[in-house]
């Protein structure tokens, strides 16, 4: 009985307590702060429908850096447009522009029987190819 209140169980599994983990429905954006240059050498903006987020691109001494635009958890299993701008901090002139649909899935942070229940996407800002998979980006150096 012991080991099962130390792994938050009860016994046979019964009326297993949730944990507390928050999540926000979202779509986000990761990159490396060093692929569009110097010290905050660029804006990034992230817009999922009308709603919109933007910050610099950070120092390339961050391994990465991310940007994320809110969306209410009940937007669900929807398809929404996403864009995505990048423009230099020095000149304003924009270096990126991409659009693409994200696809948000479900995630639950306390395990699927407990809520909450966030809808995300995650792409990577690359600065050649716009909005990528963020599959095998290395977050280290």
């Amino acid at each position: 009985m012991l080991a099962a209140a130390l792994t938050g169980c009860s016994l046979l599994g019964r009326n297993t307590p949730c944990t507390l983990a928050d999540a926000d429905s979202g779509v986000s954006a990761v990159w490396r702060p060093a692929d569009f240059g110097g010290q905050d050498a660029a804006r990034i903006r992230l817009c999922v429908n009308s709603r919109c987020e933007e910050r610099t691109s950070g120092s390339p001494d961050d391994p990465f850096l991310s940007l994320s635009v809110q969306l209410p958890d009940s937007v669900g299993a929807s398809t929404l447009p996403v864009r995505l701008t990048v423009t230099s901090a020095k000149s304003g002139d924009t270096v990126v522009e991409d659009s693409t649909r994200a696809r948000l899935t479900d995630q639950h942070p306390n395990g699927t029987s407990c809520g909450p229940t966030a809808w995300t996407a995650t792409f990577r800002a690359h600065p050649d190819k716009g909005l990528t998979s963020p599959e095998g980006m290395k977050l280290q150096r």
